[in-house]
């Protein structure tokens, strides 16, 4: 080997060595938090490399593993405590989104209102922010939130026209719970059958027809027609017609049936009872009586004024004609009959 050979070799090696110490010391000056034993392999290598170039290399290729194990380890670790921080940030929120429906619920009961609604508007809270928790605890151990919120809206989008029926008939029972057009006990005109309202739900509404029957009505359909409520007001006016003869005394009539009227406890007086007269028919004059009476009343009421009507015009002596007819019939001469006839 001659001279020149040597010297190669040497500034080989001094370039071998420069190039691995700079780049272990920048690998180094990255990485801060690795341990003193570390930069002390790191340093050995180097200086082995200068004076054994091959062996110097192999330390600092394991050196170098080492170094990617040690950072895997360490990512290993933060993930670890992110995802422990994140279950223990979603159990807190379950707790905190249990109170907070459970404190509006406790404000909903002091504010008196409907019991029917009190659960659904707790729950449909707690829903919510069960929904905002999960979200926010998805974006907090890096989970793309955008596209998860976007899958959510799509699904509950699909859900809604899947369950546009039910969704209609939830929507109308909680707008006929929050604004009450009847109550329970009301006897009212709604989804085209009339009677007596026994249950009110999220879904549909009960009642109880005149003869026992019960129907079982959706909301939507309630909620989406005319509502006629008898009992709102709490008096009702229970209405008779009756029709007397054209001789009968008019004056003597209205005054008779007037203080019937007055003389019934279950009549009020405010509104005053009236009797008048509603038309003059073909063959009576027809009376109309007016009784207001209070809700229960008002059926037995209603129920027994014909008769009463009917009793005390009797007692008065005045007459309830039948329905009459006047027939006109004119004799025609013989003659003319005998020439109808022949012809």
């Amino acid at each position: 080997m001659g001279a020149g050979d040597g010297i190669g070799d040497g500034i080989g090696d001094g370039i071998v060595v420069a190039s691995v110490g700079v780049g272990a010391q920048r690998y180094c000056s990255g990485h801060a938090q690795l341990p003193d034993r570390a930069r002390n392999i790191a340093t050995a290598g180097v200086l082995l490399i200068g004076f054994r170039p091959l062996p110097g290399l192999i330390v600092m290729q394991v050196w170098m593993r080492r170094l990617d194990l040690l950072d895997l380890s360490h990512a290993s670790v933060r993930m670890g405590l992110r995802l422990l921080l994140g279950i223990v940030l979603f159990a807190l929120g379950l707790w905190l989104a249990a109170r907070i429906a459970n404190l509006m619920r406790r404000a909903l009961r002091r504010a008196r209102v409907e019991p029917t609604l009190i659960p659904f508007l707790r729950n449909s809270l707690y829903g919510a922010l069960i929904v905002l928790v999960a979200v926010s605890v998805l974006g907090f151990l890096g989970v793309p939130t955008a596209s998860l919120v976007a899958a959510v809206g799509a699904a509950g989008l699909a859900i809604g026209l899947a369950l546009q029926g039910s969704l209609s008939n939830l929507a109308w029972g909680v707008l006929l719970i929050l604004f009450r057009p009847f109550h329970t006990g009301d006897w009212v005109d709604a989804g085209g059958y009339s009677g007596s309202v026994e249950a009110i739900s999220l879904m549909h509404t009960t009642l109880v027809l005149a003869d026992n029957r019960v129907v079982v009505i959706p909301n939507a359909k309630v909620g989406g027609d005319a509502i006629v409520n008898y009992n709102r007001r709490g008096t009702r006016r229970a209405q008779v017609q009756v029709g007397i003869g054209y001789g009968e005394d008019l004056a003597r009539a209205l005054q008779v049936l007037h203080d019937m009227l007055v003389a019934d406890a279950r009549v009020l007086s405010d509104p005053a009872p009236s009797v008048y007269v509603a038309a003059l028919g073909d063959s009576a004059v027809n009376l109309t009586l007016w009784a207001w009476a209070q809700r229960a009343d008002w059926w037995p009421l209603q129920q027994d004024l014909p008769r009463r009507v009917k009793e005390t015009l009797d007692a008065a002596g005045i007459s309830i004609p039948f329905p009459q007819r006047e027939l006109l019939i004119r004799r025609m001469p013989v003659a003319a009959r005998a020439d109808r006839s022949a012809r």
